[in-house]
This record gives structure tokens, sequence and C-alpha cells, in this order.
């Protein structure tokens, strides 16, 4: 047999008691819906979406943060993702349509050069991500120092994953461990975690890698031992990218972040050292305290944590639709209402 068809084959011929397996990563949500993976499990292989969309477990009360910038002057730069996220009154898509500066980047060093190009405007960039997409962020603040340039900010949002996993390990019996994560952070970071009995496999995103890395731990489920497969080897190494771990060293501390659907997970964040308060939003424009109010009606923080599905939030498909979101599952590409919505019968 192929390596696909062996992989399949351990999958379907699972037999032992129910295995919870949670893909942390919205890629891999969105991915394992598209390829049809979902329909290859047995009844008992059930996979649980997991917090692994910057966009999904960034709080409301960010987004506040970024409009109290925007209706004061501030422009702001972002992905297109964060846009349309609900705020406790209205989106930064509303404020836009209201007047407000928010103009879409596709990286972090673009906003740079719209700020080098504004120097009458102040300047923020939204830096929402996770270890992947935060040194980029770093690379933005070090390339506005180097142009001297004093209208330019971050209003950070950035977390690490390793507080998630163990916030959630209750919630499954193995992680497919998101592999552009840990293209920065090593393997060695899920593997650290099998010292507090947390299991998993760091998987890739084909049809073969995805497969491949659940059928590894339907394996080694067995042996009832914890472990750590690195089912991405042609990426992920152990060590991971030194380069970029020194960039996040060199200009972000840890800080205790909010979460949603999680609360508040301790040194799960990242912000600017003391260093480059210069470049922190927070510090320069003085923002106040925000208390963000989600929807109560929306279920997105259970979705996330893995407590129920989207199907079971009574929003989801009928007020809540991709064209008309009520919670940040829906609006993020990433997003496990869209994954359901898109790709569910």
């Amino acid at each position: 047999m192929t390596p696909i068809e062996t992989a399949k084959s351990i999958i379907t011929n699972y037999d032992d008691p129910m295995l919870r397996i949670m893909e942390v990563c919205g890629t891999h949500t969105h991915a394992i819906f598209r390829l049809g993976i979902r329909s290859l499990l047995p009844e008992n292989i059930t996979l649980i979406s997991g917090p692994g969309c910057p966009v999904c477990v960034t709080p409301v009360t960010y987004i506040d943060e970024a409009l109290y910038l925007a209706q004061h002057g501030v422009t702001l730069c972002t992905f297109g993702d964060l846009l349309r996220v609900p705020g406790t009154h209205g989106s930064l898509a509303t404020a836009r349509s209201t007047g407000a500066n928010i103009q879409i980047v596709y990286t972090a060093l673009d906003a740079v050069q719209y700020a080098a190009e504004h120097l009458d405007e102040p300047v923020a960039f939204l830096s929402v991500g996770f270890e992947t997409t935060t040194p980029g962020a770093c690379l933005a603040v070090q390339e506005a120092e180097a142009q001297h340039l004093k209208n330019f900010t971050l209003l950070t949002a950035n977390k690490t994953m390793d507080a998630a996993y163990l916030a959630m390990a209750d919630s499954c019996d193995a992680y497919l461990y998101p592999g552009h994560v840990c293209t920065i952070t090593g393997a060695k970071v899920p593997r650290a975690l099998t010292k507090r009995g947390i299991s998993g496999a760091i998987a890739g995103f084909t049809a073969s890698e995805l497969l491949t890395a659940i059928a590894a731990i339907v394996k080694k489920s067995q042996t009832g031992h914890p472990y750590l497969i690195n089912a991405y080897p042609r990426v992920v190494t152990e060590e991971g990218s030194p380069a970029a771990r020194d960039l996040l060293e060199t200009y972000l501390e840890p800080v205790d972040a909010e979460w949603r659907g999680l609360g508040v997970l301790n040194g799960s964040g990242l912000a600017l050292r003391e260093a480059y308060a210069a470049y922190d939003a927070r510090r320069v424009h003085q923002i106040p305290p925000q208390e963000g109010k989600p929807n109560p009606a929306c279920r997105c923080g259970d979705i996330l944590r893995g407590a129920c599905t989207p199907p079971d939030c009574p929003l989801f498909g009928k007020i809540c639709t991709p064209d008309h979101p009520v919670g940040a599952c829906m609006v993020s590409r990433e997003g496990t209402c869209s994954a359901w919505y898109q790709y569910s019968e």
C-alpha cells in the first residue's frame, strides 16, 4: 500500500475507545473539511476545532481599543480579516464607513511604508497573530526605528500557543499541532509538553500530511504513554527558527493576555519591551481601559474551547453567516464557523 493508503487503513480500522483529537490550527480545520477527511473517520474518532485562529481568539476589548484609536484620528493599518470582527459597538468596517481612515495591508512592513509616506498622520498597525506572524511585527518596529519614524506604532494582540495547549489539555486526548507555528518554535516546545501528559502530532497541510499525523496519533494513543510525533519533518525541525525567536526576544516580552473563550492566560501574550515604548500604541495614544462586551447569544467562545460545535449556536447559519457575521469565528478565513458553513451539508 502507499503511505496514504496505510494511513487511511489505520484510521478507518481503529476500534478502541473514543479518541478526541483537537486540530488547533484554523488552516487545519478548513483543510480537513475541504479534503473530506472527516468523512473517513470512524465514530470513535472525534475531531475538535480548537483556538488556533488568531483573529478568532482576539477579544472584543482589543477591537474596542482599535476603534478608540480610529475615533481619535489615528490611521489604522490592518489585515482584512480583522475588519469585520465585532466590537462592543460596531466593527472596524462600520468605523471605516463613517470616515475612519483604515487601510488594508498585507504585511506589517506595508504599514511602515504607509507611515513613511504620510508623516502627518499617526499610524497604528493592528498586530494580531501567533508565533508565525509576530516576527513580521518585530521587523516593522525595526524598520520604523531605522527610518526614525515618529508616527508609527503597534497595537499588539500577539500570543503564544503553549499556554493554550495547557489550558485546553482536558478537552482532548491529543493535539494536531500547527505546522507553521512549530516551524518557528521547533518541535521541542510540544515535545516538552509530553512531560505534563500532553500528546500530539505536528501536522502539515496536505491530505497525505494530515492523514499521516492522524494515523500516527491513532497508533501512539494505544500505547498509553504521552508522545510527540513530528509528522511534518520536511519543514519542522527540533530547534525551529532561532532567528525568528531572537527577533521576538529582542522586541517583545511575555504578558498575561485575554483569549476569547479561554479568559486570561498567564504569560500568553507578547507586548513591546520598555525600550520600544515609543512604538506602543497603548502608551503613545494613552488608550483608556476598555470593557469589551461580546454578543451574549454568540457561542464563539464555547466553540473555540471545544465545548460545542457551530451548529449548536442558535445564531449559526441563521442570523450569523459569512455575509453578516455576528462572531469572530464566522468572520475569519480560518474560523471554525466559516469552515462549517462553507463545507458542511
